[in-house]
């Protein structure tokens, strides 16, 4: 089956609801610390060209990442990687996340990009991608990151 991976449209807005799902399902599953996200937040990062979405030739959805800046956009994530239960194992997650660094790359051309996750196959990506480990102290200190962060499952560790 194709999928196609692209940077998200107002088009796909509809998405939202079903984002948000995968996500809270996904991390309650894999014990992720994918941070709760809302269908009106997850809208927004769409309609300002901050989100990467993967769909099937048929037009399900079938995957969804996104970006956000801090700390006067010197600091950008990787965030909210999912890929819908029927994808999985195609090598989708991989293909949006080259798109959604790409994507951050050409918005913030100077920031330093970088990606939190629990999850082993993320931190394998984010290897082959040269990402490298970093201690917390390292991220940025703008408290509207932290913020976001208290979503998280595991944002008790990162105090």
């Amino acid at each position: 089956m194709e999928v196609d991976v692209m940077v998200a449209e107002e088009c796909h807005t509809v998405f939202a609801d079903q984002i948000c799902e995968e996500i809270y399902t996904s991390s309650l599953e894999r014990k992720t610390g994918i941070a709760k996200r809302t269908p009106e937040y997850i809208c927004e990062k769409i309609r300002a060209g901050k989100a990467v979405i993967a769909l099937s030739e048929d037009g399900r959805f079938a995957g969804f990442s996104y970006i956000e800046s801090w700390g006067g956009k010197s600091f950008v994530a990787n965030s909210g990687l999912i890929v819908a239960h029927a994808f999985r194992g195609m090598g989708i997650a991989k293909r949006i996340k080259e798109q959604t660094f790409l994507l951050s790359r050409r918005l913030f051309p100077d920031a330093k990009i970088f990606s939190i996750t629990t999850g082993a196959a993320v931190m394998k990506m984010n290897y082959e991608f040269g990402f490298r480990p970093v201690p917390f102290t390292e991220l940025t200190d703008d408290p509207e990151f932290w913020k976001g962060c208290e979503g998280c499952r595991h944002f008790d560790i990162l105090k």
